[in-house]
């Protein structure tokens, strides 16, 4: 025989309700047709949804058909587009090979992450773990790089060639271009983490000093792992300003057509959104290379947050 429940004053009788994330989606419809208006909001949401993930695909099949399928105008027989040609070590006038724009992208890429990137975290970890919150330098910065994070990449672009290109006298070259993107992307990097630190409970900080700990290994050992995933948020958002940025490499790095890959820092060179920059002025056999480009472009950047988020869940701590 069942025993019956007995509710104290103020409990509910919770047997028959079902949470929200286990009910099916019959039950959910019929509960939102109770409540006309948050059955608009439900399809409004997935209105949304459904039209933002349609231009993505549209986006993504259109440019891999153009870039991946050549068809002559004249014949119309279809041909693949992304030939072995375009991958090769030197550029020429008949091959229009995209190597040379691909590993200086590659170089600018790293280096701009690498000085953004330490630049960035450390003067996050100065402002969340050292800087008092109330300190007038801090405010300052922090307005500085919000609003530098808004700035258009063109302005970034003028004051790198005023700068690193005419006043240092380093000309069009991988130098000026690298400490370009490192600035642009430097307020980006340090707000992401310094809220990635933020985020960090601050019991873990107690109870590493409670242990012992001093105030340098407790970031570096317990509040920088723990902050990863918001870290690599940041640096992959960077990464990806730093790959399709156009208009800032034109006035530091150059847009020569004959994409060759730079033999140091100080020589000037295209990355590949430069180089589809020069192909979308052409027409003919070079626009169906600039499809191509693109389609390169896309899986490159495809790669790098993978690489990024795969870094980021080795690195990362549970507790």
């Amino acid at each position: 025989m069942a025993r019956e429940l007995v509710l104290k004053e103020g409990e509910v009788d919770t047997r028959g309700i079902v949470p929200i994330n286990r009910q099916t989606f019959k039950v959910k419809l019929q509960a939102y047709l109770h409540k006309p208006f948050s059955f608009i909001v439900f399809l409004l949401i997935c209105l949304g949804t459904l039209l933002a993930a349609a231009a993505v695909m549209w986006v993504l099949i259109y440019t891999f058909y153009r870039g991946l399928v050549y068809i002559d105008p004249e014949s119309g027989e279809a041909s693949f587009n992304l030939t072995a040609d375009l991958f090769a070590w030197r550029w020429t006038l008949e091959n229009n090979s995209m190597m040379p724009a691909l590993i200086n992208t590659l170089v600018i890429a790293f280096l701009s992450l690498l000085i953004a990137g330490v630049i960035g975290v450390f003067a996050a970890i100065f402002m969340v773990e050292y800087a008092k919150s109330t300190n007038i330098f801090v405010k300052i910065v922090r307005v500085a790089a919000e609003t530098l994070s808004g700035i258009p990449s063109v302005v970034f672009g003028i004051f790198g060639m005023i700068l690193f290109v005419g006043l240092f006298g380093w000309g069009y070259s991988l130098l000026s271009g690298i400490l370009t993107m490192s600035l642009m992307i430097m307020p980006l990097i340090m707000r992401t983490t310094e809220e990635a630190l933020r985020a960090v409970p601050d019991s873990f900080r107690e109870g590493s000093f409670a242990l012992g700990a001093g105030k340098l290994r407790t970031i570096f050992v317990i509040i920088l792992p723990s902050a990863i995933p918001g870290i690599i948020s940041g640096v992959i958002l960077g990464l990806g300003r730093v790959v399709g940025e156009t208009m800032a490499l034109v006035f530091t790095a150059g847009s020569p057509m004959n994409a060759r890959t730079a033999s140091g820092l100080m020589e000037s060179g295209s990355t590949l959104t430069v180089y589809l920059y020069n192909l979308t002025n052409e027409s003919g056999e070079l626009a169906n290379v600039a499809w191509a480009v693109a389609v390169v472009l896309i899986i490159l950047v495809v790669i790098i947050n993978g690489v990024a988020e795969f870094i980021g869940n080795k690195l990362k701590k549970e507790y």
